[in-house]
C-alpha cells in the first residue's frame, strides 16, 4: 500500500492494509449474480430488453398477480446448465425451486423464487490466473477458487429514491419502483471461502470476477455489463488471526459493479475490520453499501441467516430433472476456455506477454482473430486494431467492436497494402472512407482513385518534371549529396497526391541524374 493510501486509511480510522494483513488472515467469499440473455423472463413471457420505459415489460406472473402461474424458461435452464458445466460443477439429476420469503417494495410477490438446498449445479472450481504486479515486485500465480453452487432464481425490481443527496432511501423525499427487472432470469454463483491468498486476497477476488466474466461472455449466456447491472458481485469478507484459526464474522458488501471496485472493497473491509478487532470491538454480521466515490463501505442492515427467509418448496413449479444425454451434449459443445484460448493465440501469433496484454486491454482479441481468419497476418491485424482503429474508437467514444468496420474489411485493406496497391498512408485514408460507410476498401480505392501510382512512365514523367523545376537540387545529387533527392521525392509525392511509391520514386530520381544508389 503506497504512502498516500496509508495516510488516507488512518484519516478514516482504518488500519493501513499492509499492517492489517500482517496481523490477520483475510478470507473472501464472492456471490456473483448473472443476468441471463434470454428474450423473456424466468417464469413468464414478459420481455427483458434493457432500458425500456418503466413498468412496460411486465405481466401477471412478474407482478405476482393472484392466480398467475409460473412456467420455467427452457433457455434459462440451458444457460444455467452450461454455466455449471463450464465451472466444473456436478449437474443435479433432480432439483427444485423454493420460495425465499422477505418483503421489499421492489419484489411484488413478497417472495423470490430461487433455489435453496437443491441447486442446479454444485461442487465446482475455477482456476484463476492472478497477474504479476506492474512494478514486478510480485509474480503471477494461479489460484483455484472452489465454487459451492450455481443456482437459478429471478431478479427483483428496481427502486429509485428521489431527493436527498445519496440516492438511497434515507433522506429521500419519495421512492419510485420499476418492475421491468422483476423476474429476469438470474444465475447466482457462490464460491466457498477463498483461503490461502494472504495479502493478495483482493487481487484474487478481482481476478476471479474477471475470469468468470470472460467465461460467461465466451458461453454467450449474458452480456456481463457490470455498469448496467447484468453482472453484480457481493463481496463477503472476514478476518481471522491466522490461517489455522476458525473463520471470523463476515460482512457482505452488496452490488459491487466493477472489477476495480471488487478489489478496493476487499481492501477497505480488511482495513476496517482490522481496526475494529484491534480496538477490541466485534465485527457485526451485516450487509454493507459500497461507495465508489469515497472507496468506503457503510452499514446497511444486519445480515439475515437462511432460516430467517423461511424457505419452503415452490408449490407452483415441478421438479427439474435434466436429461443426462442432453447435459452431455451441452458439455461436448462448450467453447474453449478463455484462458486456454488466450495461451493458444499468444503462441500462434508469437506475442509477448506485454503484446497480449495490449490486445486484451484494447478489447481486440476477437477482432484480431477474426481478421487473421479473413486472411491478414496476425501482426498486421494487431497493428490495425490496437493502433489506427483504437484511435478512431477513442475519438468516437465507443468500443472497437462498435466501429462500422468488419474484420473482413480490415483484412481486405491489408491485402491491398501487401499487394502494392496502397501505401500505409493511403490505406489510412481509405479506412476513413470505410468508416464513413462508403463501402469496402477496394470499392473506395476504385471510386476515389486512391491506389498507388505504379505506372512507370507516369512516375518517370513526374520525376523529370520535378528535376526540371529544381536544377540546383539535381546538381547537388550529381555532386554526391544523395540526401538532396528527398526534396525531389517530396515534390513527386505532392504531385501524385501521395499515391506514388516513395521508394521507387527515389530510385528513379537517382537513375535520372546518373547518381546511382
Amino acid at each position: 500500500m503506497h504512502e498516500g493510501a496509508t495516510t488516507d486509511a488512518r484519516r478514516h480510522g482504518l488500519v493501513p492494509y499492509k499492517d492489517a494483513v500482517a496481523r490477520y488472515d483475510p478470507v473472501v467469499g464472492l456471490e456473483v449474480h448473472v443476468e441471463l440473455s434470454t428474450v423473456t423472463k424466468m417464469f413468464s413471457g414478459a420481455p427483458t430488453a434493457f432500458g425500456a420505459a418503466p413498468n412496460t415489460q411486465v405481466d401477471p406472473v412478474s407482478l405476482g398477480l393472484p392466480g398467475a402461474l409460473p412456467v420455467l424458461n427452457e433457455k434459462a435452464l440451458e444457460s444455467a446448465v452450461r454455466i455449471g458445466l463450464a465451472l466444473n460443477c456436478t449437474i443435479a439429476a433432480r432439483c427444485r425451486f423454493a420460495r425465499k420469503n422477505y418483503f421489499y417494495p421492489d419484489m411484488p410477490k413478497n417472495f423470490q423464487t430461487s433455489q435453496y438446498d437443491e441447486p442446479i449445479a454444485f461442487d465446482g472450481w475455477l482456476d484463476v490466473e492472478v497477474p504479476a504486479c506492474e512494478d514486478g515486485s510480485r509474480p503471477a500465480f494461479v489460484h483455484r477458487v472452489e465454487v459451492e453452487r450455481a443456482h437459478m432464481e429471478e431478479d427483483t425490481g428496481k427502486s429509485l429514491h428521489v431527493g436527498g443527496s445519496t440516492g438511497r432511501i434515507h433522506g429521500a423525499e419519495h421512492s419510485l419502483v420499476d418492475y421491468n427487472r422483476a423476474g429476469i432470469p438470474l444465475v447466482e454463483i457462490v464460491t466457498r471461502p477463498i483461503t490461502g491468498a494472504g495479502d493478495r486476497a483482493p487481487e484474487v477476488a478481482r481476478a476471479y470476477v474477471a475470469t468468470l466474466r470472460d467465461l460467461l461472455r465466451a458461453l454467450d449466456v449474458s452480456d456481463v455489463k457490470m455498469e448496467q447491472g447484468s453482472l453484480r458481485c457481493d463481496v463477503n469478507l472476514s478476518l481471522r488471526p491466522s490461517p489455522h484459526a476458525p473463520l471470523g464474522t463476515r460482512t457482505e458488501t452488496k452490488n459491487v459493479n466493477s472489477l476495480r471496485s471488487v478489489e478496493r472493497a476487499v481492501r477497505h473491509e480488511v482495513s476496517r475490520q482490522a481496526a475494529l478487532l484491534d480496538a477490541g470491538a466485534r465485527v457485526v454480521q451485516e450487509t454493507r453499501h459500497w461507495h465508489e466515490d469515497t472507496g468506503l463501505t457503510t452499514s446497511g442492515r444486519e445480515k439475515s441467516d437462511a432460516e430467517d427467509y423461511r424457505y419452503f418448496p415452490e408449490p407452483d413449479l415441478v421438479l427439474v430433472a435434466p436429461d443426462p444425454a442432453w447435459v452431455e451434449r451441452l458439455r461436448a459443445a462448450l467453447p474453449e476456455p478463455p484462458a486456454a484460448r488466450r495461451r493458444r493465440l499468444q503462441e500462434a501469433w508469437g506475442l509477448s506477454d506485454l503484446d497480449l496484454r495490449d490486445v486484451l486491454n484494447a478489447g481486440a482479441l476477437d477482432l484480431v482473430e477474426a481478421t487473421t481468419a479473413a486472411g491478414a497476418s496476425a501482426a498486421s491485424a494487431r497493428k490495425w486494431w490496437t493502433g489506427e482503429l483504437a484511435r478512431h474508437a477513442k475519438a468516437r467514444g465507443t468500443g472497437l467492436a462498435d466501429l462500422p468496420v468488419t474484420p473482413h474489411q480490415v483484412a481486405e485493406l491489408q491485402a491491398l497494402v501487401d499487394g502494392g496497391r496502397l501505401s500505409d498512408k493511403l490505406a489510412r485514408q481509405v479506412l476513413e472512407h470505410v468508416l464513413a460507410g462508403q463501402g469496402d476498401p477496394a470499392a473506395v480505392v476504385e471510386a476515389r482513385g486512391l491506389g498507388v501510382v505504379s505506372d512507370e512512365g507516369a512516375l518517370v514523367a513526374a520525376v523529370d518534371e520535378a528535376l526540371a523545376a529544381s536544377p540546383d537540387v539535381a546538381e547537388k545529387i550529381r555532386g554526391g549529396k544523395v540526401a538532396a533527392a528527398g526534396a525531389v521525392v517530396g515534390a513527386v509525392m505532392r504531385a501524385t497526391r501521395g499515391q506514388a511509391d516513395a521508394a521507387r520514386v527515389r530510385e528513379i530520381v537517382l537513375e535520372r541524374v546518373g547518381a546511382g544508389a
